[in-house]
């Protein structure tokens, strides 16, 4: 299973998002996306999920060209997404948002217990608020809820879009141990992430973006001992 991304470009009306990046994330991987705001991170993965449709360029999963494929089908063969925002139902209590997971799978029936099980050993929190309506959660908690929704889909590959934004310290430590143990299991991640400092300590491998263009790819424990890159994305000096 290979995720790869060929000379890929996006636009929104005239104004060019991306502009020809190529990735690639081998099985068993994690790899990162760091850059700015508006370096095209997010697009990328809207462009990977089918959400956007790329204007060039291909994207194929699985040795499969799915760069035409619909979003709901790229979920059918192994893509799911925790979109920036967690977009939960806030309405629908947590094991509702999870079952939401499963909708498009035919067996989910049979095999929803196990994954719930799953769920809920990566996320006791959820299993203590099962009943729960996801409106009421804290922001960690929505979260670990829709990385557990993308879960229960059981992704070959999962897409995590600003898995940190608006956590306290220890929560973005707890949601980022809990990202290693994700990968352990076996699921491939690809994450957009603006803590860089924890993103990279994470990864396997990192892409630096900027202004819709991949500008470094390397190592990820490289970048993060590389002065230049720790001066930008870090907050540190090179003698820090």
């Amino acid at each position: 299973m290979r995720l790869e991304i060929k000379d890929l470009h996006v636009h929104y009306g005239k104004i060019e998002a991306i502009k020809g990046i190529s990735v690639v994330v081998d099985e068993g991987e994690i790899v990162t996306l760091i850059g700015a705001n508006g370096a095209g991170k997010t697009t990328t993965l809207k462009t990977i999920s089918g959400l956007r449709k790329a204007s060039s360029g291909s994207i194929i999963f699985d040795g499969q060209d799915i760069s035409n494929v619909p979003a709901h089908e790229r979920v059918d063969l192994g893509i799911s997404q925790a979109p920036e925002g967690r977009g939960i139902f806030p309405g629908m209590t947590v094991l509702e948002n999870l079952e939401m997971g499963k909708f498009h799978r035919k067996n989910r029936k049979a095999e929803m217990s196990e994954d719930l099980d799953k769920i809920y050993t990566l996320f006791p929190r959820l299993k203590e608020r099962v009943s729960q309506a996801g409106g009421t959660l804290s922001g960690g908690e929505q979260q670990m809820l829709a990385i557990g929704r993308a879960l229960m889909s059981r992704p070959k590959v999962l897409l995590l879009d600003e898995p940190s934004m608006g956590l306290a310290p220890q929560m973005i430590a707890n949601i980022f141990r809990i990202i290693t143990e994700i990968n352990k299991t076996g699921v491939t991640i690809l994450l957009v992430e603006q803590n860089a400092q924890q993103a990279l300590q994470r990864a396997h491998r990192a892409y630096i973006l900027e202004t819709g263009n991949v500008v470094k790819e390397a190592k990820a424990s490289d970048l993060l001992n590389d002065p230049a890159v720790r001066e930008a994305y870090l907050g540190t000096g090179a003698h820090s």
